[in-house]
């Protein structure tokens, strides 16, 4: 039975912990607002555009952080359950693209939505790592390795799915993540469209 308490604390935890600005407070050590130039957005692609490796990896590992926080939070702390953690997650994602601490201006949500998907199901989390690490490694198009990783974990968990080896509810939250951020990333879809979208410099 689902305590509906804790899941509506694992939301409104995971909206709060999503929100935190990785990218915006990283950017001010330095003296910028990742959202004044590139992308606009907070994420590890625009800041390493922006500001270069180091930061933007700063960025990575506390965006990935705050996803598996959130859903850590809602497992071991409300024991919300498998329900609390796709909520937990999908809600840290969200918070993350709208943070209420910066005006809802925030990132994509990739790096995010991946931290989350590597505490619910950390064999589709790796899927999607490593798809995703190697496309843009081969590639150089951050975008295009986002997208394929997180579409690549939705079909991995479904595959497991149907043969009774996951839990629905990690599929639930893989298509959930996914159409996020396909939404997050339209514009760099009809550039990957039109083969204009940019490659980055690791």
């Amino acid at each position: 039975m689902i305590d509906w308490l804790a899941l509506l604390l694992t939301v409104v935890a995971g909206y709060l912990i999503g929100s935190v600005p990785c990218g915006f407070l990283i950017g001010r050590r330095f003296g910028l607002d990742p959202r004044s130039s590139g992308s606009g957005k907070t994420g590890a692609t625009n800041v390493l555009r922006t500001l270069g490796r180091k930061a933007s990896a700063a960025v990575l590992v506390c965006d990935m952080a705050k996803g598996a926080a959130a859903v850590a939070l809602a497992a071991w702390v409300f024991h919300a359950g498998l329900p609390g953690e796709v909520a937990a997650g999908v809600s840290a994602i969200l918070g993350h693209v709208f943070p209420v601490f910066i005006g809802f201006r925030g990132g994509r949500g990739v790096a995010t939505a991946l931290g989350a998907m590597l505490v619910i199901s950390p064999v589709v989390g790796l899927v999607a790592l490593i798809t995703g690490a190697a496309v843009i490694a081969r590639s150089k198009v951050a975008s295009l390795g986002s997208l394929l990783g997180a579409g690549l974990a939705l079909a991995f968990v479904a595959v497991l799915v149907a043969a009774h080896m996951e839990k629905a509810l990690p599929l639930l939250y893989c298509l959930l993540a996914t159409l996020i951020l396909a939404l997050t990333h339209r514009d760099n879809i009809q550039r990957l469209a039109s083969g204009t979208e940019r490659k980055i410099h690791i």
